[in-house]
């Protein structure tokens, strides 16, 4: 593996349609002049899912600005797998020393891998799992975790609530190889839960508005019998959410959600979502960063496991309803009560003890 080349913060903006971070070390840190130096290409797949600019990409910049004088090269694939492709070959051709890539399709991302490593620069799979080539290290969650998590949060209470046991799927995107743990892992509790699917949709690019559309359809379809909806993440789930009150489904049925998102925990809060699931992506975000730093000196990683022969580091999910949001989101900081107990959402928090 190659260290990183150096490459000004100047010349990259010139040279690429991307955001630059160029990180100057805190008091006390690295010598700018040392060897604590270089680039690294941080590559997210889209903006449909709050957390990215939200979460992921500061978090992730913040350390590496701990770290030493190293410079990050941002891009957002806004759900374009072949953009994703010409922003890889850009931060590759601008001297990146390292790729910390999300990949909006797992399979055309092994193009991206392929690349790196025929220049001799690692790849750090994000979050998502890229489906072949020579990978440094993954790092994520344990996804089909989550799947069980949701469901099992759905399954008792849609049972609980006794308005039938018919539900709809709302799954992720067939691109992101993430999106196919969700929804095993659901399945190996619904499928022995009793509840009957009505219908499963795979939402192209994780799309809010497709969701909507398509859960719309479901309602023309099968109107009163729906008593719950299992939607893979908050954004789905805003748009299923859509789809039953404009059709005027009443008791709206069970929903749920994943990467507690801001308005998702304000729907849980007033009783229109049940459930989402808190994942920590400051730590994730954070071992990344220090992961591609070592890379980026040729420096051996290693991981607690491996998957298909790469170093791995896979974090626990937390499932999250309206009983546990202070325990959870708000104790680690990743949102305030104030964020959440906005004006409109005072009188719910205070009905729910969020205070």
């Amino acid at each position: 593996m190659s260290a990183g080349r150096m490459v000004a913060a100047a010349a990259l903006t010139a040279a690429l349609a991307l955001s630059t971070a160029a990180c100057t070390p805190p008091p006390g840190g690295p010598d700018p002049s040392s060897s604590s130096s270089g680039t690294i290409a941080l590559l997210l797949p889209d903006a449909n899912t709050a957390r990215y600019e939200t979460f992921d990409r500061p978090f992730f910049e913040a350390r590496v600005h701990e770290l030493g004088d190293y410079s990050v090269l941002y891009a957002n694939a806004d759900q374009d797998a072949a953009k994703q492709q010409q922003q890889a070959e850009s931060a590759l051709a601008a001297g990146a020393g390292v790729l910390v890539l999300d990949p909006v399709d797992a399979n055309a991302a092994v193009t991206i891998v392929t690349a790196a490593n025929a220049k001799g620069v690692p790849v750090v799979s994000y979050d998502r799992l890229i489906a072949g080539g020579d990978l440094a290290y993954y790092i994520s969650f344990d996804n089909e975790q989550v799947g069980v998590l949701q469901a099992t949060a759905f399954v008792d209470a849609v049972l609980a609530a006794d308005r039938g046991a018919g539900i709809l799927m709302v799954n992720g995107s067939p691109t992101d190889s993430n999106a196919e743990l969700f929804r095993r892992g659901a399945h190996s509790v619904i499928d022995d839960s009793g509840l009957r699917v009505l219908a499963e949709y795979d939402t192209p690019e994780w799309s809010p508005d497709k969701a909507q559309a398509w859960v719309t359809g479901q309602i023309t379809q099968f109107a009163d019998d729906i008593a719950g909806v299992y939607a893979a993440n908050d954004a789905t789930a805003g748009g299923a959410i859509s789809a039953l009150k404009a059709g005027n489904v009443d008791p709206l049925p069970i929903v749920t959600g994943q990467d507690a998102e801001l308005s998702a925990l304000q729907r849980i809060i007033t009783g229109d979502q049940h459930m989402t699931v808190y994942k920590a992506i400051k730590p994730q975000a954070e071992l990344a960063a220090e992961v591609a730093v070592a890379l980026l000196h040729g420096e051996e990683v290693t991981a607690p496991m491996e998957i298909d022969g790469t170093p791995t580091t896979l974090l626990d999910p937390v499932a999250v309803t309206v009983d546990n949001i202070l325990e959870t989101v708000v104790a680690d900081g990743f949102w305030t009560v104030a964020d959440i107990c906005t004006p409109p959402y005072a009188d719910a928090c205070d009905a729910a003890g969020i205070r």
